[in-house]
């Protein structure tokens, strides 16, 4: 049995294996399928490979003053060169999809959590505040519903992320009926 520590790419078996009980506890207070909650993480994180202090989803903090944060290194694309962050390691223009940006490399302050169960619960808890994921929340039990309404609703840019969702979520099924 692989340790659960956090920054370590798992396999998915060994991701399932440890993080379905947190899935499931969050699934249980939330009604938020644990498939669904887990796809999410492996997608977020690399399969565990990046998730400092049990960030699986990479949940900014907004004021980095009562102790549930970390300053980490990040990436940002933006329009304006003179955007504030706590601190700035680098800004380069750049042309993306035929339009000039500028690439922020940054350190920027990111919610940590004592545990996997507190990460997804706090995610979870993200969709249930927000009025703008209602009928996400209309089929939270079904991961493939859930994941098609998170994507129209703008939960994500890319255009696939509900495909993506989707086959993550397959490969966690299949893992999980091998435990």
């Amino acid at each position: 049995m692989v340790n659960l520590i956090p920054n370590t790419k798992l396999t998915p078996l060994d991701f399932v294996r440890m993080l379905y009980p947190f899935a499931k506890a969050t699934q249980d207070k939330t009604g938020i399928s644990a498939i669904a909650i887990l796809a999410q993480a492996a997608l977020e994180s690399g399969w565990g490979k990046s998730c400092p202090g049990w960030a699986y989803f990479g949940v900014k903090d907004s004021d980095g003053l009562n102790g549930n944060e970390q300053l980490l290194v990040t990436t940002e694309y933006s329009r304006s060169a003179t955007l504030n962050f706590p601190e700035i390691i680098s800004i380069t223009p750049c042309i993306r999809s035929g339009q000039k940006y500028f690439k922020y490399v940054i350190k920027d302050w990111f919610r940590k959590y004592i545990s996997p169960e507190e990460c997804f619960t706090d995610h979870a808890s993200f969709f249930l505040r927000n009025p703008r994921y209602a009928n996400a929340l209309a089929v939270r039990d079904n991961p493939y519903a859930f994941f098609v309404e998170i994507a129209k609703s703008g939960y994500a840019t890319d255009p696939n992320y509900a495909t993506l969702l989707g086959s993550i979520a397959k490969t966690i099924e299949k893992n999980l009926s091998l435990l």
